[in-house]
């Protein structure tokens, strides 16, 4: 049988389209099946948050999965003063449910969190409401991160007129509404997430918030940040400052200096001698 130099490459050259289109179709049906368990995964953490806002908490259970937590947030569940890890110790039960929901739906970017809110280790809506009680009772550090406004009298007027509807006049927040308990956090902290939300960045913020606090810039931010910080928590939600954590005796404490007091400013002692500081009822 002849055969041509032409008729292989021409035979050949029919079959091209197939392989296109398979790998066209290939990336296609990923994206599809990644999309479609995206999905589901969206789905069964949306149904385990609305179920564990609703558990009573086994704490003993909470304190086991809690250790998965402490590398960042260390055995106090105080953060760091720098802000690189916000103090969750004492926030609201119904606030960390709903943030670890967040994260783990992608409502709320946060890269460094999504392994430690899949089902390996909060396998179902008992554990997250266990791991959210335990955190909500830790008491909170008498030394977080604080900033260095020049006018904290300023910071609080903002704070009444924009802040006090949703998150209390005293930054207590709201268990109903799972609005953020902001009091006593640290200010490097506060200061990033007002912008993140500000810039779009946080997308799980409310919108009501996005849209009032575009007009806040430089030193009103500052201001305002400095002074949530420098409200104090009530006595009953604060620790001793020797505290460390009992459940945890062996680990190895302030990695990040929790417990470091702060340097006195000269604006600072301005302040308090002009009779401005921030009022706290636990001082009378």
């Amino acid at each position: 049988m002849v055969r041509f130099p032409g008729s292989q490459m021409q035979h050949q050259s029919k079959k091209m389209p197939i392989k296109i289109v398979v790998l066209l179709i290939i990336p296609f049906f990923s994206t599809l099946a990644y999309a479609q368990m995206h999905d589901a995964i969206a789905r069964r953490a949306k149904f385990e948050y609305k179920a564990a806002i609703h558990l009573k908490p086994d704490l003993e259970h909470g304190r086991q999965i809690y250790q998965t937590c402490m590398v960042c947030h260390g055995a106090e569940g105080w953060g760091s003063r720098n802000g690189m890890y916000p103090q969750i110790a004492g926030q609201l039960k119904s606030v960390i449910i709903k943030q670890l929901d967040d994260i783990q739906t992608g409502n709320r970017g946060n890269p460094m969190m999504v392994p430690f809110t899949q089902p390996d280790i909060l396998p179902n809506a008992q554990a997250i409401a266990d791991v959210a009680g335990y955190i909500s009772q830790l008491p909170m550090t008498p030394f977080n991160g604080k900033g260095h406004s020049m006018d904290l009298k300023r910071g609080e007027q903002l704070y009444k007129d924009n802040c006090v509807d949703c998150h209390g006049k005293r930054g207590e927040g709201s268990e109903k509404d799972h609005i953020p308990l902001i009091q006593g956090q640290h200010y490097n902290y506060l200061y990033r997430q007002f912008r993140w939300i500000q810039i779009g960045r946080r997308r799980n913020a409310d919108d009501d918030m996005i849209k009032q606090i575009q007009k806040f810039h430089g030193s009103d931010i500052d201001d305002i940040m400095d002074y949530v910080s420098r409200i104090k928590p009530p006595a009953a939600k604060l620790a001793r400052p020797d505290w460390i954590n009992p459940d945890f005796p062996y680990y190895v404490h302030d990695i990040m200096p929790a417990r470091q007091v702060d340097v006195e400013l000269p604006e600072e002692r301005n302040y308090k001698m002009n009779g401005n500081r921030v009022q706290n009822p636990d001082d009378e």
